[in-house]
């Protein structure tokens, strides 16, 4: 036969293969969610993830990098490794900040592969762990009474709680606490349509004034904003850890609350990853609700903004891209243009600004190690350059970065960026006043 006849491939040995389960493999995932084999068969092993990945940059472990978590997830569907504690060790470590799908030519999904991970390896925690994520997961954050009154009893807690988790909750005043959100706010001007935002769990505790700058500044350029009262916590902490069942039941409830509206604005870019996330978290249930989820700098970038006409009363920021931004909406640009208009505000970047700042969700308290170097590069990096204000359009971040300034002993204020086209607004309106 002419060699040119003979079939590509038809040559190798006997066995070989590429992808997929060797045949008559049987997995040895447990009940609930795991990794469909359609989404692991997706990687082909490049390593172009390899030098993007915080953890494996710090350690240089394969297991620490995405391509070695999913060559270890394909080893429990081959049967060739049960779930584990090794397993479980290298799960954990990684801080989903999806960084490796941001340059994957396969487009490996691994954040949604993570996630059904950490569901098989949750029976392995001790039982004291068990209780403490179903007390917070499962009951604090669904329930918004139950973390308002965490919230108002924070500062009495403060004291009990360790040195870590002490460090990154941010001092509340008990007057902001009892005032709630308004329902309804209407457009300022000519209405342009309807928009509900989401409140969130750790942002509207936390971070309420961040909520009412984003209403106001909704408002302000033509949009009535709503505030639906039967919203929850998006489920993104609750996926990420493991409880995915608990993040579907969330899910639902948010789809029933946010009907109706023409868009629905997240000021929080992990809850507006996980919210777009929706439809393949429900599948055909969530009907395309990803399609009117935006991040609200993406918003105002889309639908364009009244250009504020005074300065917030700094001239210089430096901007902190959120991987749930960044890397799993690919929101960057956006943001800048937006703030761009603020007059005379000049951004900077940080150096090495795409990497995790290690908040990852709960990961700075359940990985403290790794956790705590992430956030001591990003606070040097904002150090180097001499900023002043951050802005940070994350709560989780806003903590972590507010937490390791204050330990590398520098005076950097964290503002979102709601707070500063907010702040330009409002010194414009008062130099019009003082014009009349």
């Amino acid at each position: 036969m002419d060699d040119a006849a003979i079939p590509l491939g038809s040559q190798l040995p006997a066995g070989t293969r590429f992808i997929g389960p060797e045949p008559g493999a049987v997995g040895r995932w447990g009940e609930g969610d795991f990794p469909p084999t359609d989404d692991l068969d997706l990687c082909v092993a490049c390593g172009l993830c390899l030098p993007h990945c915080p953890t494996y940059r710090l350690t240089g472990e394969e297991s620490a990098s995405p391509r070695g978590r999913i060559a270890a997830m394909r080893a429990v569907t081959e049967g060739r490794s049960p779930v584990d504690a090794t397993f479980a060790r290298f799960m954990d470590l990684c801080l989903s900040c999806r960084a490796c799908e941001d340059v994957c030519p396969s487009h490996v999904p691994f954040g949604r592969m993570m996630e059904r991970a950490r569901v098989q390896i949750e029976p392995l925690r001790t039982r004291r762990e068990r209780f403490l994520r179903w007390l917070g997961l499962d009951v604090a954050l669904p329930h918004r009474w139950i973390h308002g009154v965490a919230a108002l009893f924070a500062p009495v807690a403060r004291p009990l709680l360790p040195r870590r988790v002490r460090s990154l909750v941010p001092r509340v005043g008990l007057g902001e606490l009892l005032r709630p959100l308004p329902r309804v706010t209407p457009a300022r001007g000519t209405e342009r349509g309807t928009v509900a935002i989401l409140s969130g769990c750790v942002q509207d505790r936390w971070y309420r004034p961040v909520n009412r700058a984003t209403i106001r500044v909704l408002a302000r350029n033509g949009w009535r904003v709503v505030v639906p009262r039967g919203q929850v916590c998006c489920g993104a902490l609750a996926a990420h850890h493991g409880r995915l069942d608990r993040a579907r039941k969330q899910a639902r409830r948010n789809l029933a609350a946010f009907d109706g509206v023409d868009w629905i604005v997240v000021n929080a870019a992990g809850c507006g990853a996980h919210m777009k996330g929706y439809d393949d978290l429900l599948g055909a249930a969530a009907g395309g609700f990803r399609d009117r989820v935006r991040d609200l700098m993406e918003f105002l970038d889309e639908q364009g903004i009244e250009p504020p006409v005074s300065n917030a009363g700094f001239h210089q920021v430096a901007y902190h891209d959120a991987c749930h931004a960044l890397r799993a909406q690919g929101i960057r640009s956006q943001p800048r243009a937006v703030l761009g208009h603020v007059p005379g505000l000049q951004i900077d970047e940080i150096p090495d600004g795409d990497r995790c700042c290690g908040a990852a969700g709960l990961y700075n308290v359940l990985q403290p190690e790794m956790a705590g170097e992430l956030r001591r590069q990003k606070a040097d990096a904002i150090v180097s350059i001499g900023a002043r204000i951050v802005v940070s359009a994350n709560p989780g971040c806003t903590m972590q970065i507010a937490a390791g300034i204050r330990l590398a002993g520098a005076e950097v204020d964290v503002l979102h960026p709601a707070e500063i086209l907010d702040r330009a607004y409002a010194a414009g309106d008062v130099g019009a006043e003082g014009g009349d």
